[in-house]
């Protein structure tokens, strides 16, 4: 039981570090992706496609990371179930 324990933390601690390097790198490319728009062609944006592509891509990371198991899997189910098993026995 607690080898289980301990891969489901280390799977977990994997993903974490997972996505805290792709912010990091989201967050580098973007800044230097800002800095050669502006340096090249001033006048003409085009680092926000870049941007805002890659933050989508990286808020469904986000998602699949920190929302893992929160709501819509069979155990968030049996947990409202229950929940709204006990407010009814209140009344």
């Amino acid at each position: 039981m607690t080898d289980e324990r301990r891969e489901r933390a280390m799977q977990r601690v994997g993903e974490l570090k997972g996505f805290y390097s792709h912010l990091s790198v989201y967050l580098l490319i973007n800044l230097l992706l800002v800095i050669i728009n502006y340096v090249t062609s001033p006048g003409s944006w085009w680092f926000y496609w870049v941007t805002l592509a890659w933050g989508v891509a990286l808020l469904f990371h986000a998602a699949h990371v920190f929302g893992r198991g929160k709501i819509l899997t069979r155990e968030w189910e049996e947990k409202k179930i229950q929940q709204y098993m006990d407010d009814e026995g209140k009344e």
